[in-house]
């Protein structure tokens, strides 16, 4: 098998464990999520809604996440995914960075959190398309990266059908991001994570932790993504 071969099979793989059966344990977590929820300050939630309509607009509508490094788009896979990897882990370490001062600061500064980590995320992900070839610049690249990033943190019930979308991009009908439905979906997602953020005296290492892992998580979303729209031939 060539490299695109095993990039295919392995994006297969993600995919079929992405939208396995929900399992008893997780619809559980659902319902533990409605009561976490409300525990959450309304302050929290009022600052990731904001965060997410200032995040939607500023990747559709301005230059600030567009790559400083042109990338060459004839490098072979193998060599772009090389590329993405150290990447992702020099943002891992800003995110974790961040996540911890923000952490250590209680409630206020852990606040700020959301929208920092938010923009880390979305220059990574314009990165990552960058780096595979696509040119960020245009608005079809941008809503795709916005499909991504919901993919990554969206609900069960909303997988299949971003899965869809994102293998058939280029003969989708794709309408924009509806970023009110979006904001609550990303909220449910990181609740218990930011919850105990805002707590004094461990907002630090959680924090770091936190951001580390969701920087992680966002990275294998992506990658797996721009596989099955790129190699669906292979199918």
């Amino acid at each position: 098998m060539n490299d695109e071969q095993i990039y295919y099979q392995e994006a297969q793989n993600w995919k079929k464990k992405l939208v396995r059966r929900k399992s008893m344990v997780e619809r559980f977590s659902k319902n533990t999520q409605i009561k976490i929820n409300q525990l959450i300050p309304k302050k929290a939630h009022e600052v990731i809604t904001e965060s997410i309509r200032q995040m939607v607009d500023l990747t559709m509508n301005s230059s600030k996440y567009l790559p400083k490094t042109t990338y060459q788009p004839n490098l072979p896979l193998h060599q772009k995914e090389t590329l993405i990897q150290q990447k992702q882990k020099a943002y891992k370490k800003t995110a974790a960075l961040e996540g911890a001062g923000t952490g250590a600061g209680g409630i206020l500064l852990g606040l700020a959190d959301f929208p920092l980590l938010l923009g880390i995320k979305m220059r990574f992900l314009f990165e990552v398309g960058s780096i595979y070839g696509f040119e960020t610049s245009e608005e079809n690249e941008r809503l795709f990266i916005l499909h991504v990033f919901q993919l990554a943190f969206s609900g069960e019930d909303q997988k299949e059908h971003l899965l869809e979308v994102i293998e058939n991009w280029d003969t989708e009908n794709v309408s924009q991001i509806d970023w009110r439905t979006w904001q609550q979906e990303y909220r449910d997602y990181i609740d218990l994570v930011k919850l105990f953020q805002l707590v004094p005296g461990i907002g630090a290492v959680v924090g770091a932790v936190a951001n580390y892992h969701l920087l992680d998580h966002l990275g294998e979303t992506a990658v797996q993504c721009y596989r099955l729209r790129m190699l669906r031939h292979l199918g």
